[in-house]
């Protein structure tokens, strides 16, 4: 955090991915490399995500489909921020376990209703987590990773996305 005060520009980030279709409702993102405190990172070994749809939904099950990764996004970026601002405040995690649901209606996606929204109508997120410190210390902790969390921002709130076709 000094190091960003003296020099605001290593706080920007750009993250980046590549996505190609394989067939079907399975398709790959290739996550690599990206930019930050004023430098290009190249990860060792790219991560790479497949996506599908399970059988009941048209697809052969290649891997969690595309809301079940925000989900798991969601999870993952609450999580952390919580753990590093509690470590940051000194108080020990010894456990975080943590449950999310989320309601959704495939009749936006197919197009037969306007009425109802294409995404989640509701994600429901639960924690279960164990620290040295009393419970309104962790309350306060989950408070503060739903502040500072930025899939949570992007989830619930709007982000400007630009699409474009490339010849």
């Amino acid at each position: 955090m000094n190091a960003i005060n003296d020099n605001p520009n290593i706080s920007k980030f750009n993250f980046r991915a590549k996505g190609k279709w394989i067939n079907g409702g399975h398709n790959q993102t290739v996550i690599n490399d990206f930019d930050g405190a004023c430098q290009t990172h190249n990860r060792n070994q790219p991560f790479v995500f497949d996506k599908d749809e399970p059988p009941v939904l048209l697809g052969r099950d290649h891997g969690a489909n595309p809301v079940e990764y925000a989900l798991a996004a969601l999870n993952g970026c609450l999580t952390m921020t919580l753990v590093y601002h509690a470590a940051a405040q000194g108080i020990k995690i010894e456990e975080v376990e943590s449950t999310l649901s989320g309601d959704l209606d495939i009749q936006g996606l197919l197009g037969m209703s306007d009425k109802v929204r294409n995404g989640y109508e509701k994600i429901k997120v639960t924690f279960k987590v164990k620290a040295d410190a009393p419970e309104e210390k962790v309350k306060e902790l989950v408070d503060i990773a739903q502040k500072r969390s930025p899939v949570f921002d992007i989830i619930s709130h709007p982000t400007p996305i630009e699409v474009s076709l490339q010849n």
